[in-house]
């Protein structure tokens, strides 16, 4: 299960061994027991890569294993393209840019996503710097 947290400043991405739906199910049964609202609903994420970054020509492989809707990558632009999933998206409600959003994959695409990001933020950490 790929898990991605959205906040005002940016996003994470984890890889997880949890089923999705026990994940949820927990999930919702937290914010019920503290009083928090939450909405859960069937969403897409997306995110950008370097388009440099090696790899990605195998997850445009698996991406057109998958079908388009699971997973999708399209170039951006020269520099970056961008990897859209389908899966759910929870919050404090429906209209929020801020929430989880979770995914379930085959367990070597997830990794290969999960890889690529990491690798895209090692980059981006020494660029930054």
């Amino acid at each position: 299960m790929l898990k991605l947290t959205y906040l005002n400043n940016g996003f994470d991405l984890e890889h997880l061994t949890q089923p999705l739906e026990e994940w949820v199910a927990f999930r919702v049964i937290l914010a019920l027991s503290v009083g928090q609202h939450v909405s859960v609903e069937p969403s897409t994420a997306s995110f950008l890569l370097p388009a440099d970054l090696p790899g990605l020509n195998s997850l445009a492989v698996e991406a057109q294993r998958l079908g388009e809707d699971i997973m999708t990558v399209c170039a951006c632009d020269a520099e970056y393209i961008e990897v859209s999933l389908y899966g759910t998206w929870l919050a404090v409600n429906s209209e929020t840019e801020e929430g989880i959003f979770v995914t379930n994959l085959y367990y070597v695409v997830e990794f290969l996503l999960f890889k690529l990001w990491q690798a895209a933020q090692v980059g981006a950490t020494v660029v930054g710097e």
